[in-house]
């Protein structure tokens, strides 16, 4: 009894695959030098299909359902074999099963920030983020060009290659997207659909569907959002470079008259404080003016306070250090750069 339970079990009667656990995409039946019986039943589960190889090309291609393996059912395999009537020995050939449900919360995001070409800002380095989900959709061609004959293939061996498949189209989903960066980040849902339309031919080259893309936040790096922010704030006083000057002196005087207390020392925080008061005088009364355009049309005002006579060398050196640092920020032009800096040069005669 124990011999003719032995010769039973190496021949298959029924083949099926119930997943254990998530993230498995392809998985071999375990032949063992087994063989299928004439007769056998093949069961393939929803959000399954099964593929026949036999000597290492694919014969049949099976979804979902109940198959009593004849050479009907199997009708490559058949040719491939040269059966000429049904089969009544055993045979073998390899079995995989394909999970073709879909493999959600697949993350993904740019390591280092990408250079984008903005018609607002020019060139913009961004960094985003998000998620994706896919499936299987073409199991022989899947199995032909990526897991080949593994015992299983699972989704954490192929996530490389996709996140490198969204990084590399990120660029080209923006251009057609046609949105400029602040647009873009507003509009997260057109980028994700632009770029889920750049994917899915990539996806499809190795027998995945790219089935949804979402991105949950579009960001610019820290120095470059600062930049923004100035630009923020310049519309919000109607791009009027005097207003904005003088908010941005006001900000920077408290700074100046807190190191005071930071152990800075007295005679450095004097310097600052004192280039801070200048900064305000020479751009109020200066900066304003020139940006203007329209000063011969309006009516003589007040004569201006004259910029304070004597002015010391170190603070109109702090001035021009000032003045620098907003002309690289972009906030003054080369050309208001030079004039203030003549002005200011003026007062060391």
């Amino acid at each position: 009894m124990a011999l003719m339970d032995f010769i039973k079990k190496q021949f298959i009667d029924v083949i099926q695959w119930t997943e254990d656990s998530d993230g498995t995409l392809a998985w071999r039946f375990p032949m063992a030098g087994m063989e299928i019986q004439n007769g056998g039943t093949l069961v393939v589960r929803e959000s399954q299909m099964a593929v026949f190889v036999n000597e290492g090309k694919v014969a049949d291609v099976f979804g979902p359902g109940t198959y009593k393996l004849t050479t009907q059912t199997l009708p490559v395999l058949t040719y491939l074999k040269n059966w000429d009537k049904l089969f009544e020995s055993p045979f073998k050939s390899d079995v995989y099963f394909f999970s073709t449900r879909q493999q959600i919360d697949q993350k993904w995001g740019t390591p280092q920030p990408i250079t984008i070409r903005d018609k607002d800002f020019g060139a913009v380095r961004l960094r985003a983020f998000g998620n994706y989900a896919f499936r299987v959709a073409d199991p022989k061609l899947f199995h032909t060009e990526i897991s080949g004959t593994r015992e299983s293939y699972t989704v954490a061996e192929v996530d490389g290659q996709l996140r490198g498949l969204v990084l590399q189209n990120i660029s080209n989903a923006i251009a057609s997207s046609g949105l400029p960066f602040l647009d873009l980040a507003a509009n997260q849902i057109a980028f994700a659909n632009a770029l889920s339309q750049e994917l899915q031919p990539a996806f499809a080259k190795i027998g995945l569907l790219l089935e949804a893309m979402t991105v949950q936040n579009v960001s610019l790096p820290e120095e470059l959002q600062k930049i923004l922010d100035q630009k923020i704030g310049m519309g919000m006083v109607g791009n009027d470079m005097g207003k904005f000057m003088q908010y941005q002196t006001a900000q920077a005087i408290p700074k100046f008259a807190e190191g005071a207390g930071n152990g800075g020392g007295v005679a450095g925080d004097a310097m600052g404080l004192g280039a801070g008061v200048a900064l305000g005088q020479v751009l109020a009364q200066n900066l304003q003016q020139g940006l203007q355009g329209g000063a011969a049309q309006a009516a003589p005002a007040a004569p201006a306070a004259a910029a304070p006579v004597g002015v010391r060398p170190d603070e109109v050196m702090a001035t021009l250090e000032k003045l620098a640092d907003l002309k690289a920020k972009g906030i003054l032009t080369q050309e208001e750069f030079d004039t203030k800096k003549a002005e200011l040069l003026k007062k060391l005669v």
